[in-house]
């Protein structure tokens, strides 16, 4: 689940709903060139000469921040660091970790994608980075991140990783055009079934009343989501009678690979959704030719703004749940974007003021630099709500470039966009609490299996690759009953199985 850009226009946007949560809400903020906080047993400016520290990050604004940019200035003023940032691309940034990996030229912080990152894991077991662990009490923001969140990426019960936190609700699941079900009649969906007729509806009645054939129902943007509705799991692996199964095998990814295959046959899918890019699925958005999509509760706005060019009264709106025979559901997130970790070649000092770095990203000044840049520059507070200026679009100052660095916990997170109406603010925050009555979360974070890092990339290639085949109608449904046979039968696949289970196991009993 990756966190998109915040789209910094020149509209009001609500204040951190961290500081709305107490009473201080703009003095413990102030923007500008505030001294840095205390963090840890010192300062993050301590004396002495900068700290130079390289840095690889992904982004998702239009534009990655300049090497010059100002809220990077600020940061390496008020840390006493020099901070060289590589930033990639969210179409190039897993291949970059990947080879960074494999050539061993690793900056002195690093993120990768997620816990199934089989070289990082890998190379974490063969003592690559740094345990983490005995120094980050000495951090109190980090210290203040969830213990939820902090388990779930623990490594052999170590903490060699840093999450990029965010919450757990609020997620990407589906969201839905409010106004193109208005246009043709029908209610918010909450079965599949409904769920089905509205987005053939959204392909056979025209939604947008222009006359022409020229909608989809759902433009396929992790459509894996769709198998674990049936199976009312987040992702392959579900807890059933106290074990892990594996929904890959279960009668509810069948049932859905036969769902998705009906609406690729009936053309609420695009032809080509397999190869399209993350981009691909949201400019398709923007432009008013699908229905239903995937993002995060506030992402979704950016597709909402780019549609009301083209519609004033287009609206997509977060999905609180979706049911199936097994149940109703909503994904609920890792509680990370992305994940931090330091080579051990990365001296211990050096190590610390890192993670003085992080800790003071973590603190309501650090994040506020972050996400909205320097006040009166970047942005200006007028009833408290922040107001993006010009510079800000200029600068790439956003939740998804700084803000992918340096994060504090907010459980509200996902409610709010710059730019966002108060009203649609309101509304999202509804459905963030909503959404935590139907959560299912992955209980696959954290969790190892030799085998699977070895052999699972493998295994899930062929069945990824029969999954697309089955969906296109390019092989039967009896085609994938003939995998899921051959697999129940092959001792390496089953192992995998067994060996999760023991990681799920010792985790539960604290091991």
């Amino acid at each position: 689940m990756k966190e998109n850009e915040r789209s910094m226009t020149s509209k009001a946007v609500p204040v951190s709903l961290a500081f709305m949560m107490v009473t201080s809400v703009l003095t413990a903020c102030s923007g500008g060139a505030a001294p840095a906080s205390t963090t840890g047993t010192g300062t993050a400016a301590d004396s002495g000469p900068p700290t130079e520290i390289s840095i690889f990050t992904e982004f998702s604004t239009p534009e990655p921040p300049a090497a010059d940019n100002p809220v990077t200035k600020e940061f390496e003023k008020r840390t006493n660091t020099k901070l060289t940032i590589t930033w990639a691309s969210p179409n190039a940034w897993e291949e970059k970790q990947n080879v960074m990996l494999a050539s061993g030229d690793m900056p002195d912080l690093m993120k990768i994608k997620d816990m199934k990152q089989t070289q990082a894991i890998t190379m974490i077991k063969q003592g690559a980075f740094w345990d983490l662990t005995p120094y980050l009490k000495d951090y109190k923001n980090l210290s203040a991140y969830p213990k939820e969140i902090m388990d779930s990426v623990k490594v052999n019960g170590k903490q060699y990783i840093l999450p990029s936190v965010r919450p757990l609700h609020g997620s990407s699941f589906f969201n839905i055009r409010q106004d193109w079900l208005d246009n043709v009649g029908l209610k918010m969906p909450h079965t599949m079934d409904e769920f089905y007729t509205a987005m053939k509806a959204f392909v056979e009645k025209d939604p947008d009343k222009n006359s022409k054939a020229d909608t989809y129902g759902y433009n396929g943007k992790n459509w894996e989501k769709v198998l674990d509705v049936f199976n009312k799991s987040n992702g392959k692996w579900k807890e059933q009678d106290g074990k892990l199964i594996d929904t890959d095998l279960e009668q509810g990814t069948r049932e859905g690979l036969v769902y998705l295959n009906k609406m690729y046959k009936d053309k609420i899918l695009p032809e080509d959704f397999v190869a399209m890019k993350t981009t691909d699925f949201e400019n398709m958005a923007k432009a008013g030719k699908v229905g239903v999509q995937m993002d995060t509760t506030e992402g979704v706005f950016r597709a909402t703004e780019g549609a009301q060019k083209l519609d004033p009264k287009a609206d997509f709106v977060a999905m609180t749940y979706l049911e199936s025979a097994a149940g109703k559901m909503v994904s609920t997130g890792s509680g990370f974007a992305g994940l931090y970790v330091i080579p051990k070649k990365v001296p211990e000092a050096k190590m610390k003021k890192i993670l003085a770095l992080m800790d003071y990203g973590a603190s309501e000044e650090g994040f506020e630099l972050a996400c909205y840049g320097l006040k009166d520059i970047h942005f200006t507070v007028v009833d408290g709500f922040k107001t993006a200026t010009d510079q800000a679009v200029k600068d790439s100052v956003s939740q998804s470039s700084f803000g992918k660095i340096f994060e504090r916990f907010d459980p509200y997170l996902w409610a709010y966009r710059v730019g966002m109406p108060k009203a649609t603010f309101e509304r999202n925050k509804k459905i963030i609490d909503e959404r935590a009555n139907y959560g299912v979360s992955d209980v696959s974070i954290g969790l190892m299996s030799d085998t699977d890092l070895k052999l699972g990339p493998d295994f899930k290639k062929k069945m990824d690759d029969m999954k697309v085949k089955v969906i296109m109608g390019k092989e039967p449904i009896e085609s994938w009953d003939a995998m899921v046979k051959t697999f129940k039968a092959d001792a390496n696949y089953m192992k995998i199985i067994d060996e999760f289970n023991k990681s799920y196991q010792d985790r539960k009993s604290g091991k």
